[in-house]
């Protein structure tokens, strides 16, 4: 079996403002799969799995997905000149996190992180 890369979808009331951040502000490439469906090549990454009381999301389970970044407050500084709207930066034990509240009121995590990185 050869497992050869991770799909992510992210649920928003506004999906072309969120699709206009990932390509313009975050400028990752994408691919175009039909009728404007952006498909967006991210950052490199790494999982995490951490314990939960249940599977199911309402029982503690489910999906995250964040932002990592080097240096949190220069991120939330041009995250912010570039129109995102960014939380202040909180400490964390496993780093320094804010909240960036996306279209549709999603919001997502972006942290610098304090222990040693898989990637």
């Amino acid at each position: 079996m050869a497992i050869t890369g991770v799909h992510g979808i992210l649920y928003t009331s506004e999906p072309e403002a969120l699709r206009a951040i990932c390509r313009d502000v975050f400028g990752w490439k994408f691919v175009d799969a039909g009728d404007g469906w952006l498909i967006f090549a991210l950052p490199p990454a790494e999982l995490g799995v951490h314990p939960s009381e249940g599977s199911a999301f309402g029982e503690g389970g489910g999906h995250q997905l964040s932002l990592m970044c080097d240096d949190i407050t220069e991120t939330i500084a041009e995250l912010r000149g570039k129109g995102l709207e960014v939380g202040e930066p909180q400490s964390a034990g496993f780093g320094v996190i804010a909240m960036i509240t996306m279209p549709g009121g999603l919001e997502m995590m972006l942290y610098q992180p304090r222990h040693e990185t898989a990637i």
